[in-house]
């Protein structure tokens, strides 16, 4: 147990003392870090429960089954709180669109689109970094009354435990510290066994039996069994308190289990549930109608002891604050790696040629063969689909809306990890804004190698920095999290990974952009410097090198706040990442249909310079004053780019862009 709970998987013991510099307090926060997910107030007794979460080297070592259950991990995490999940979100890293890549996606797919939640965003990002140790990290979105959130300790001796679900079995067993807690070798293959299998029709059954339950007042607290099974869930729920459980009368689908195994195993689909005793009966009802398996396991104690017992007699005796509260905490060792100098780019194609090959490659052409796989409807909340910045969900019976995103860093992080944090935050912030959600909180992913080294140790510290610094000046709070780290193979470490998650409200789903018309006005608003480096461009006409430009992180938060105040009078609004503002106008042409006339020159850094936030704004002729006018208010930087129409765009028929932006499937 304590090799489990004291793993970095379950202690972020390089992380915790780190994290403390995150904000995660705000007007609208019912729930910040520490519990399954973030809550946070939407207004109207509605509320929002999200968080993102890792499950990279069983991906690495078993695709789909590690993907899929990533997937039903995060799912539960969400109903622990007393929330519906409404929406999944996915960001995968891998080196290319293989066999590997496709298994993951068909993981995600068939566990989200079997228990009936939408898939609805994300990215997948192709580089030769994550060649050996991919990324996968899945974030849910669920909703709840306000008053309902559900807290996983115990408060109450003498309250009893309810284990519920699927049986438990071998699979699993010390996937936590085994798997998630070290570096991958050549004898990852070894690791399979340690690799959960998922069962998303039961996960479905007990994703509404455990709604039921909370609805209904049956339950005093809620925990899924995740990394280190019962043993985690008990030592949580026990921090204050203390539980006696009784391992013997946990149902088992393997037999010749040993207490140990019941008590560590990570078989998928359980939850527990803390019921009063005389709510016990009506629990079993409900469990017994959803053909559940259930079981009273124990009880709440004032001893402070988490004891199990097998057929009454003691095994393990532990007081349960050692397993959580007395975690290791470490200072990590940091070694600030210093900036290469900027090479030059050489013999790169003239702009129309550059354009169409980076559409075309692996980095940026078309998601579709991706997300198409995925049920985006289910639920009958999806506003905007997949393909553009944020999904939107509609708040019913309300107008209002939700807009999400999931958005990382890796290339930039590499050369200078506080501006790939930063930048990680930004993004996810200007997606949700391009579709008027005003960025209301976040959710972080933290992908690194091996924290014991020093370099690896200065990046996550850097890159928790920026994501600080973005949502200080945002001022929007990170409520949830994950940190995943020994993201190395043979010890060759990935790029520092950062992925955040954001959460924004939109006030009418029906003002959200649809795509620009014959004679819209293009504006660019833009933010802080460019810079080639780290940028799609150098990466496919150069080397990756030099040090990105400076973030002004107060210039940046002034264009968050003009395209969500903008947006429902746009008929387009999209942010530049990848690629930069040719790519981004590209983009925009091939989801409108329609081509554009501008007049922007032939400067690579003007056209294919990231870092630097820049938007693309379109507009009715009408409409473009009160636009202007916004953008003088709050002094964002906003020039007239061109007008929508034709069949062209930088001089490259419309047509030629979509063949190369959707292609053959890889």
């Amino acid at each position: 147990m304590f090799s489990l709970l004291w793993s970095e998987h379950c202690g972020y013991k390089h992380s915790a003392l780190l994290l403390k510099r995150l904000p995660s307090s705000g007007p609208r926060v019912l729930q910040g870090p520490g519990e399954n997910a973030g809550v946070l107030d939407l207004g109207d007794g509605l509320a929002v429960a999200f968080k993102v979460e890792s499950h990279n080297h069983p991906s690495a070592v078993e695709p789909f089954q590690g993907a899929a259950t990533g997937v039903g991990g995060i799912l539960r995490d969400i109903v622990a709180m007393g929330a519906r999940p409404v929406a999944l979100l996915d960001s995968l890293r891998f080196a290319e669109p293989d066999h590997a890549f496709s298994r993951a996606v068909g993981g995600i797919g068939a566990y989200g689109n079997s228990v009936g939640v939408a898939t609805v965003g994300g990215e997948a990002v192709f580089d030769e970094a994550y060649r050996d140790n991919c990324l996968v990290n899945a974030m849910c979105v669920g909703l709840l009354p306000v008053e309902r959130v559900m807290r996983a300790k115990a408060t109450v001796a003498g309250q009893r435990v309810v284990l519920y679900g699927a049986t438990t079995g071998r699979d699993g067993i010390g996937g936590a510290s085994v798997l998630a807690s070290q570096e991958l070798d050549d004898d990852a293959a070894e690791k399979r066994p340690s690799v959960q299998i998922g069962d998303p029709f039961t996960g479905k059954k007990l994703i509404e039996a455990s709604l039921e339950l909370v609805s209904a007042g049956l339950v005093e607290s809620l925990q899924d069994c995740g990394a280190a099974g019962i043993a985690s869930s008990l030592s949580e729920m026990a921090a204050d308190f203390g539980i006696d459980v009784h391992l013997d009368r946990v149902p088992l689908r393997e037999e010749g289990m040993e207490p140990w195994e019941v008590m560590i195993s990570e078989s998928q689909e359980r939850m527990i549930a803390i019921v009063r005793p005389e709510m016990l009966e009506a629990v079993d009802s409900i469990l017994d109608r959803w053909e559940l398996e259930h079981a009273e396991i124990g009880e709440v104690t004032a001893t402070g002891e988490l004891r199990a017992y097998w057929h009454g007699e003691v095994v393990g005796e532990i007081p349960a604050g050692l397993l959580t509260g007395e975690c290791p905490r470490y200072e990590v060792a940091r070694a600030r790696r210093m900036p290469t100098a900027e090479r030059e780019i050489v013999n790169a194609p003239p702009v129309a040629q550059a354009l169409v090959e980076l559409l075309a490659s692996d980095g940026l052409r078309s998601r579709e063969f991706v997300f198409r796989r995925y049920d985006q409807l289910v639920g009958s909340r999806t506003v905007r689909r997949p393909g553009l910045d944020a999904a939107v969900l509609r708040l019913r019976p309300s107008l209002r809306g939700l807009a999400l995103s999931l958005d990382g860093q890796g290339r930039i992080a590499r050369l200078d990890p506080f501006t790939g944090g930063a930048l990680a935050v930004l993004e996810a912030a200007r997606n949700v804004a391009c579709v008027g959600g005003e960025p209301l909180g976040f959710t972080d992913c933290l992908n690194f190698g091996n924290p014991e080294k020093p370099e690896i140790g200065w990046e996550l510290a850097e890159a928790i920095e920026g994501i600080a610094a973005a949502c200080d000046v945002l001022g929007a709070p990170v409520v949830s999290g994950n940190v995943s780290l020994y993201n190395e193979t043979s010890g060759r470490a990935i790029h520092p990974t950062p992925v955040v998650g954001a959460v924004g409200l939109v006030e009418d789903v029906r003002r959200v952009p649809k795509g620009w018309r014959e004679g819209d006005v293009i504006f660019v608003a833009a933010a802080s410097a460019l810079s080639l480096a780290g940028s799609e461009y150098q990466a496919r006409h150069g080397e990756v090198s030099g040090p990105p430009s400076r973030l002004d992180l107060e210039a940046e938060a002034r264009l968050v706040a003009f395209l969500w105040r903008v947006a429902p009078l746009a008929t387009l609004a999209h942010d530049a990442s990848e690629g930069g503002l040719a790519v981004c106008l590209a983009e925009a042409a091939l989801y409108s249909g329609l081509g554009a006339r501008t007049e922007l020159g032939d400067d690579p850094l003007e056209l294919f310079g990231e870092v630097g936030g820049r938007a693309v704004v379109a507009c009715a002729p009408a409409a473009s004053a009160e636009i202007e006018s916004v953008a003088g208010e709050l002094s964002v930087p906003l020039h007239r780019a061109g007008e929508a129409g034709g069949g062209t765009l930088l001089g490259v028929e419309l047509s030629r862009l979509r063949e190369a932006f959707e292609g053959p499937d890889p």
